[in-house]
């Protein structure tokens, strides 16, 4: 079953009215064009984390002495494409609220695109000696300024399409591209390291995933220029331009909004720290600990992936049926008790053990993570929606992804026991749980209403019907 039929299939109101089918099936356009370009974008992004994990030690930082120290600078560069983010967040959330999530979503794919295929031409620090780290650092930093451009307008693109008692559902299918654009990546991996040797993959094979990018660039980009964007936010363009006293964009959203911002980065900070936790260190500490194959390795996060994509939508829909708050604390409450178990499950070496806990680590991330665009999206009004939930999301990549493997393995190296890093998590999972409490209920909210009491609260004119 294809992604749109499956969309169709699960839609819940797929199976109305000719008006209801036409309605979905626009809809579903959207959907899959958002899905495509963060596919695209997504791949690119964890390919070097995943890279980072199994070959930028050896091939940037030969000389950093024994194999963690090598991770943990590869890790560092790592962090780089998390400091740009939020940047990224800033300058395209700004473009975004003025001209447009689509020609923004343009932009950002371009970018990472070019910023990934020139990693694959970089020599190694053998050949041109810090130049080769020092190139990559300034690539990684490109591609995360675009990557911090590019989950804002994918997911209000959708979102603000969506009708209000399903925004939960539709809006979680472009997370859903988040495992697959991983998942892409893990795959090309594994492949290269199953058919070439060890010295080979090394040496050039890994090479390979990162030149396929540019296919998949091209895909995304064309798909990208057939969308259109949503009439709430042609509303909110057409006030903003009829009223030059509105205002709208970073600085707005900051002094009008800060307590949604410092709400979507509590939101953000567990389930951050839980992802990056899972699919970055469980492969040092398998690698680094127990010597475990690569290929199994990636095998695991392959299914592990899979699955994920399936539970994302799903937990969407729980989302809209039960309220955004209940399910994001039921997993903030699972997250952090992952570690205790999993860990333990790591140490049998057993593949089939190994992979439930990778599974059972990415089902409990599900339950935060699907939510996240449709709450983030009820936060702000849409004058300034791209840059509130861009800034409140890309910030936070600073704080948590970008130092959960760094963190981790320095606590590995530090104690030499997998205990801290549960604790770690326990407390990152603590700050989530009282910013989800700290919330409002927004579930079937009309983002109409929020523009309306945004406008009362403010003074402003309502924004003009286009429909």
């Amino acid at each position: 079953m294809s992604v749109n039929e499956r969309i169709t299939a699960d839609s819940p109101g797929g199976a109305g009215s000719r008006e209801n089918r036409e309605e979905t099936s626009g809809l579903r356009k959207i959907v899959a064009a958002s899905m495509v370009g963060t596919v695209v974008e997504w791949y690119e992004f964890f390919l070097y984390a995943t890279a980072a994990s199994l070959v930028f030690g050896k091939f940037f930082f030969p000389n950093a002495g024994s194999d963690l120290d090598g991770i943990i600078a590869a890790f560092l560069t790592y962090a780089v494409g998390f400091i740009a983010r939020p940047l990224g967040g800033i300058v395209f959330g700004q473009i975004g609220d003025r001209l447009g999530r689509k020609h923004t979503l343009q932009v950002t794919i371009i970018l990472v695109g070019a910023a990934t295929f020139l990693m694959g031409c970089l020599p190694g620090y053998n050949t041109i000696g810090y130049w080769a780290p020092a190139l990559l650092v300034a690539l990684r930093f490109i591609q995360g300024f675009a990557v911090g451009g590019e989950w804002g307008g994918a997911v209000l693109l959708v979102a603000e399409h969506s009708p209000d008692k399903s925004r939960g559902f539709w809006s979680s299918w472009p997370q859903a591209a988040v495992p697959v654009g991983n998942l892409l990546a893990t795959l090309v991996l594994l492949t290269m390291s199953w058919i070439l040797p060890a010295e080979q993959f090394l040496g050039w094979g890994w090479r390979v995933a990162f030149w396929l990018s540019a296919i998949i660039v091209v895909i995304g980009y064309y798909i990208r220029t057939h969308v259109s964007e949503a009439p709430i936010f042609l509303e909110a363009r057409a006030q903003v331009e009829a009223e030059k006293a509105i205002s709208y964009g970073v600085m707005e959203v900051v002094r009008k909004y800060p307590r949604g911002i410092l709400g979507a980065m509590g939101l953000r900070f567990a389930e951050n720290i839980l992802y990056y936790t899972i699919v970055s260190f469980s492969i040092v500490y398998l690698v680094t600990v127990h010597k475990y194959n690569t290929s199994q390795l990636l095998l695991a996060l392959l299914i592990a992936h899979v699955v994920h994509f399936l539970v994302i939508p799903q937990v969407g829909r729980l989302s809209d049926r039960f309220g955004r708050k209940p399910i994001y604390l039921t997993g903030a409450i699972l997250g952090a008790s992952w570690a205790f178990f999993a860990f333990p499950m790591f140490d049998t070496l057993n593949p089939v053990v190994i992979v439930a806990a990778i599974t059972i680590g990415l089902c409990f991330h599900a339950f935060m993570y699907a939510g996240q665009p449709a709450i983030m999206a009820e936060m702000f009004p849409t004058r300034m929606r791209y840059s509130g939930v861009s800034l409140g999301y890309q910030v936070t990549s600073i704080l948590a992804g970008s130092l959960a493997p760094i963190i981790a393995t320095a606590l590995l190296k530090q104690y030499q026991s997998w205990l801290p890093v549960a604790f770690y998590l326990v407390i990152a999972c603590a700050i989530t749980v009282v910013a989800v409490v700290t919330l409002k209920e927004t579930n079937g909210i009309s983002l109409r209403d929020v523009d309306a009491a945004d406008a009362a609260r403010h003074g402003l004119e309502p924004a003009p019907a286009l429909r």
